[in-house]
């Protein structure tokens, strides 16, 4: 369960004043499902980073992040819908609107730009989102590590904490064993340097220039046509 307090900590600042118990009711009970509730409790704190960006409603925000998280969950487009606005399905279907119908509001929901911010927002790693949390956490962690009037077990309990998150990991080390056998062609092609090379030390002792000899080509050899 969220409390209200949690949640006026979680959104911005001009905000906060439309955090009301009734909203931190509405979340808690937003689906009867506790897993579905729970992953759509802590998305809503997740993503408050898009309330940054325009005007929205708390309450818009609420069910725009209940739609993804149900996306997330793997529901298609009209089953999150109806899952998150059940009394509007009750309505479509009272007045017996097309399924035409009820794919146009569930596909202008989805383009929605609320919806679509929130979405934006899912496919960037958790731990990059919550940068500043992690910051707070190492911050409190370092204060009472270094209070002397708490107990010695709690500040080497924070020590730890810290030692266990922020050490470097050491680099794993990977060896490659390449073996190269010594094939017939190999052979062949080192005797051919050595007996090359040969050569051209007794040129080189008759007067030959070395320029010659490097602009010299191989006009020799043996090939095996391939059909």
């Amino acid at each position: 369960m969220i409390s209200k307090q949690e949640l006026q900590a979680a959104v911005p600042e001009r905000l906060k004043i439309n955090v009301t118990q009734d909203l931190a009711d509405k979340l808690n009970n937003i689906s009867t499902d506790p897993l579905h509730a729970e992953n759509i409790r802590e998305n809503f704190l997740t993503y408050t980073r898009v309330l940054q960006d325009g005007k929205y409603k708390i309450e818009d925000y609420m069910n725009a992040v209940a739609y993804v998280s149900y996306k997330l969950m793997g529901y298609n487009n009209q089953d999150s819908y109806f899952k998150t606005f059940p009394d509007r399905q009750a309505a479509l279907v009272a007045k017996g609107a097309s399924r035409k119908d009820i794919s146009a509001y569930v596909a202008a929901y989805n383009k929605n730009k609320l919806v679509n911010a929130i979405l934006e927002q899912s496919l960037i790693p958790i731990h990059i989102l919550n940068q500043d949390a992690v910051q707070k956490a190492i911050n409190t962690q370092m204060e009472i590590m270094s209070d002397d009037t708490i107990s010695p077990i709690a500040r080497t309990q924070a020590a730890n904490s810290i030692l266990t998150h922020l050490v470097k990991k050491e680099v794993a080390q990977v060896q490659l064993n390449i073996e190269t056998s010594e094939t017939s062609a190999l052979k062949d092609l080192q005797q051919a340097m050595t007996e090359l090379a040969k050569q051209q030390k007794e040129l080189i002792a008759n007067g030959a220039s070395a320029k010659s000899i490097a602009e010299s080509s191989i006009v020799e050899g043996e090939y095996t046509h391939v059909e």
